[in-house]
């Protein structure tokens, strides 16, 4: 048999994000449903009661479908590439693939976050025309927010598969 194909074994991590908090959304209820009550007291318009149920449901049902992020998931394959899933509260789900021959290199970077710093995982994606420069940076993680000590553990084993693919 001529030439040999290489089939390096898929990794993946899941990251959890912690669940949604009772008492936050009891919290922004009451905060909401007590302004509402201290216009009606004023204004004596029940209309005010009734958008202000209508908005504290909407809010509810649109952070948990867009915001509200259950896990997160990096899927790396040596010989295809990267595929990044995030599935929401609802059970919506979002994916994302980068291919190999696209992908430069996969780094811990830092930023500076109010009076803290901060670590995240990214993926650097080069440009087709200068396979030197990059075109673009997709974090990965964002909603999780995993420990520096996750991150390295997660960094390592990308980066064997990444040097055995090569």
């Amino acid at each position: 048999m001529r030439g040999c194909f290489l089939l390096l074994t898929p990794l993946e991590f899941t990251v959890t994000s912690p669940k949604l908090s009772l008492r936050k959304v009891m919290v922004y209820t009451c905060f909401v449903w007590l302004f509402a009550y201290a216009v009606f007291f004023f204004t004596e318009n029940t209309a005010v009661l009734s958008s202000a149920i209508i908005l504290t449901l909407a809010g509810m049902m649109i952070h948990i479908h867009f915001v509200k992020v259950d896990h997160e998931t990096l899927l790396i394959i040596g010989s295809l590439g990267v595929q990044l899933s995030s599935s929401y509260a609802s059970g919506r789900e979002s994916t994302i693939f980068i291919e190999m021959n696209k992908l430069k290199d996969i780094v811990i970077n830092e930023a500076v976050y109010m009076h803290s710093i901060i670590y995240y995982l990214c993926i650097l994606i080069k440009d087709p025309a200068d396979p030197e420069t990059v075109t673009s940076v997709v974090p990965l993680f964002q909603s999780s927010n995993p420990r520096l000590n996750c991150l390295v553990q997660v960094y390592r084993s990308c980066q064997e598969i990444l040097a055995q693919s090569r």
